[in-house]
C-alpha cells in the first residue's frame, strides 16, 4: 500500500484511542462539510438515469465555468487510474514531489515514468502530469503557462483537486486545447470525501473514451443528488472560500508560535518545516491529532485545517506543548 493521509488505522495502531477520539488533519479535506440534504428514496434504490447524470454534468459545467466535455467519476482517483489507458504506454513525466497515485497508475499500465522537478522538464513527454496547486507544497502555475506547456507534450493532465478556493488558477474555463485534461475533486472542498465524486473535463473525444471505460453508472444516485445541490450553492461556496482562507492564516500563526516555518500549502492544507517531522507528528498524536509526514523530507509535516472551534482549542493546546521540540531554524 502506498503512503497516504487519512490513515487513521496507523494512528490508532501506534498511539491507541478510539477512532472517534481523533482529529484527522492528515488530509486536505474540509472539516466543515457541505450540509447533506435529505435525499429521495430513489437515490438509494434505483439505478441512476442518464437524465440525472446529465444534470450533474451540467451542474459541474456551471460551477467550473466551462463548456468542455464533463464526466463524473467516483473521485478524481478513478480518473487517475483510467487516463493511462487512453493511449498505448509511452513516456510519462510528472512534476514532483506530488500525489503519488499518478506515477503508480501510469507504471501499472506499462508507462515509463520520470519524475521531474521543473515544469520545463515535462516538455517532450507523451503524457505529462501537473498537480495545480500542488500537493503537498502548494506550488501553482498560471493557466496560460500550462496551456503553453500543453503544446509541447502529447497529452497534459492537470490535477486541480485543490483549486476550488483559488479558481483563478483553473484551466476549466478555457479548455479549447486538444490533449488537455483537467481533474476536479468534489470531496475535498465540499468535505464529503466518502461520497466518492469527482470530474474529468476535456475534449469530447477524450471524455467519451473515458466514459466508455467507466461504464453506464460511474457514480451513485446519492452522489448525483448531493453533487447537483452542492455545486449550485454559490452562497456556500463563497462563504467557504472566505472561511478557509481566514482559517489557513490562523493555523499559520499557531504553528509559527511553536517555531515551525511555513513551507507551502493551500487554503485546504498547510505544509510546515518542523525540524523533526516524526517527533512533531508524535507530539500531536499525544493529543489525538493526526498529521501527514513524508518519506522524502525529514522535516515536513502537512496539516489540514481544523473544523469546529473545539478542534481549534485542542490544536492550540497541543502546540503549546511543542515548545520543547527542536526548532525549524531561521526563516
Amino acid at each position: 500500500m502506498r503512503d497516504h493521509g487519512g490513515n487513521l488505522d496507523e494512528a490508532i495502531r501506534c498511539h491507541g484511542r478510539a477512532e472517534e477520539d481523533w482529529i484527522d488533519l492528515s488530509t486536505g479535506i474540509n472539516r466543515q462539510p457541505y450540509p447533506v440534504p435529505p435525499l429521495p428514496g430513489t437515490a438509494w434504490t434505483a439505478l441512476p438515469t442518464r437524465k440525472a447524470l446529465a444534470e450533474l454534468h451540467d451542474a459541474a459545467r456551471s460551477a467550473y465555468s466551462t463548456s468542455a466535455g464533463v464526466l463524473a467519476v467516483a473521485g478524481a482517483q478513478t480518473a487517475i487510474q483510467l487516463i493511462p489507458h487512453l493511449s498505448g504506454p509511452g513516456r510519462a513525466r510528472i512534476l514532483s514531489p506530488t500525489y503519488n497515485e499518478h506515477a503508480a497508475a501510469l507504471r501499472a499500465a506499462g508507462w515509463q515514468v520520470d519524475e521531474v522537478a521543473d515544469l520545463a522538464e515535462l516538455a517532450g513527454a507523451d503524457l505529462a502530469v501537473v498537480v495545480n496547486p500542488n500537493n503537498p507544497d502548494g506550488r501553482s502555475w498560471p493557466a496560460e503557462q500550462l496551456k503553453e506547456l500543453s503544446s509541447s507534450v502529447g497529452r497534459l493532465v492537470v490535477d486541480e483537486s485543490f483549486v476550488d478556493v483559488t479558481p483563478q488558477l483553473s484551466l476549466a474555463p478555457d479548455l479549447d486545447v486538444p490533449g488537455l485534461l483537467v481533474l476536479r475533486s468534489f470531496g475535498k472542498f465540499y468535505g464529503l470525501a466518502g461520497l466518492r465524486l469527482g470530474f474529468v473535463l476535456g475534449s469530447s473525444a477524450d471524455v467519451g473514451a473515458l466514459s466508455a471505460m467507466a461504464g453506464p453508472w460511474p457514480v451513485s444516485g446519492a452522489a448525483i443528488a448531493i453533487g447537483c445541490r452542492a455545486l449550485a450553492d454559490r452562497a456556500w461556496t463563497t462563504a467557504t472560500r472566505t472561511r478557509l482562507t481566514h482559517d489557513a492564516a490562523r493555523l499559520d500563526r499557531i504553528a509559527q508560535s511553536a517555531g515551525w516555518r511555513l513551507a507551502g500549502g493551500t487554503p485546504l492544507f498547510r505544509l510546515y518545516e518542523t525540524g523533526d517531522a516524526k517527533a512533531a507528528q508524535s507530539a500531536l498524536a499525544e493529543h489525538a491529532i493526526w498529521s501527514r509526514i513524508f518519506p522524502y523530507s525529514p522535516g515536513w509535516i502537512r496539516l489540514g485545517l481544523p473544523g469546529a472551534e473545539a478542534e481549534w482549542t485542542r490544536i492550540e493546546t497541543a502546540f503549546g506543548d511543542l515548545a520543547s521540540l527542536p526548532r525549524a531554524g531561521p526563516q
